[in-house]
C-alpha cells in the first residue's frame, strides 16, 4: 500500500526536519518554506493528503493560505492541522472557522501529532 502524503509547511526549516523526522517512516512528506510554495505543491497533479501549517509566517501567513485551498474544488477537501507556536487563541480559533481540521500547539508532541493524523486519514 502506497504511503499518505503530508505537506509539512514551515517557514523554520528546523520545525520541518524535525517533523519530517518523525513522519517519514510512516508517511511521505512534503516540505514547503512558504506560503506561495506550499498552493503550488497542493494545487499539482499530486496533491497532499494532508497539510501541516503553521499559522505564523513572513508574506503569506497560514490563514491566507487556508483560505486559498478552500476556495479552490481541488483543494478544498484536504485536511489542513494548523501548527501554532507563537499564535494567540483567535488566530488558531480563526483558522478552525476558514476551514481548519484541527491545531497542535508547538513544541509539538509526537503523540499527539500522530493521534490528529490517524483522526484526519483513515
Amino acid at each position: 500500500m502506497e504511503k499518505k502524503v503530508i505537506l509539512v509547511v514551515d517557514d523554520a526549516p528546523a520545525i520541518i526536519d524535525l517533523l519530517a523526522g518523525l513522519l517519514k517512516d510512516t508517511y511521505k512528506v512534503k516540505a514547503a518554506l512558504n506560503g506561495r510554495t506550499a498552493l503550488r505543491i497542493a494545487q499539482s497533479t499530486t496533491p497532499p493528503d494532508l497539510i501541516l501549517l503553521d499559522i505564523v509566517m513572513p508574506e503569506m501567513d497560514g490563514l491566507e493560505v487556508c483560505q486559498e485551498l478552500k476556495k479552490n474544488v481541488e483543494t478544498t477537501n484536504i485536511p489542513i492541522v494548523f501548527l501554532s507556536g507563537e499564535a494567540d487563541e483567535e488566530a488558531c480559533e480563526q483558522g478552525m472557522e476558514i476551514g481548519g481540521s484541527a491545531y497542535l500547539k508547538k513544541p509539538v508532541e509526537p503523540d499527539s501529532l500522530f493521534s490528529v493524523i490517524e483522526i484526519l486519514l483513515p
